[in-house]
């Protein structure tokens, strides 16, 4: 009823199935990239080994992979004759989840990086004192940067849902026969109706998409304003303490 109401003769049944489809490839793909990124993050900022920085630099290059070439390899990697091919993968919503999943991962990898590095070395010092494995201390890390690394997640979520190229490559753009969607989504069916001529329906999938984008963008800031300062080497050893499961940190 209030959709129907704010779009008024236009398919809402095309509308929200193509938002629903952009949600649910963005937040798949983010929360894929976030369960692999942090590992990694916090393994490459508590190692010491050779060929660090070169590292650290190609995941901050990452950040800017063209995605019409992440997305004609991932079609590569899925055709008939790709590796992948006998999954049948191509032109769905997992091959879009795929593509966007690379495409998220280095925003949000280094992001999560430069939050666990800012992190300070005595709080880490301080957790392996009270008896913390590296496991146990890399979660206490975790638990000091989580703002940052929340701001990567979304970071990465804004990557994800804006993107066009790739997903337009490795999932068809399609729709059904009752113009609900299979693998169209935001972006690429702007594209679309834009070029149809359709100008009322592609100003109210550019506003959907806006106030996405807008909303994750809101939650990033309110969340940054709620950064607390930097504590002292007491409070944070307190902080370790308690995380670790020792009460008043003693």
């Amino acid at each position: 009823m209030l959709v129907g109401t704010l779009f008024g003769d236009l398919n809402t049944q095309y509308l929200v199935s193509i938002t629903l489809v952009s949600l649910y490839v963005s937040t798949v793909a983010v929360a894929v990239s976030t369960a692999v990124s942090l590992p990694v993050a916090v393994a490459v900022a508590f190692g010491d080994f050779r060929g660090k920085s070169a590292l650290t630099s190609v995941i901050s290059t990452g950040m800017g992979f063209p995605s019409v070439v992440v997305g004609l390899v991932v079609l590569l990697a899925l055709s008939n004759s790709g590796p992948l091919g006998d999954f049948e993968l191509l032109f769905t919503p997992r091959a879009m989840i795929i593509s966007q999943t690379i495409l998220a991962t280095p925003v949000v990898l280094s992001v999560s990086l430069s939050a666990v590095e800012s992190v300070g070395d005595d709080l880490r010092e301080a957790a392996f004192g009270t008896g913390g494995t590296t496991t146990d201390v890399g979660l206490v890390v975790l638990r000091e940067a989580r703002y940052g690394i929340v701001t990567a997640v979304l970071a990465g979520y804004g990557r994800a849902i804006s993107e066009v190229g790739s997903v337009l490559i490795v999932g068809g753009n399609i729709v059904f026969s009752d113009q609900t969607s299979y693998t169209r989504t935001l972006t690429t069916a702007i594209t679309v109706e834009a070029r149809k001529g359709n100008v009322e329906t592609g100003l109210a999938l550019g506003a959907i998409l806006l106030v996405l984008v807008l909303g994750v963008n809101a939650v990033g800031s309110h969340l940054r304003d709620r950064t607390p300062g930097k504590r002292t080497a007491g409070d944070r050893s307190s902080s370790v303490g308690t995380s670790l499961g020792g009460g008043d940190g003693r």
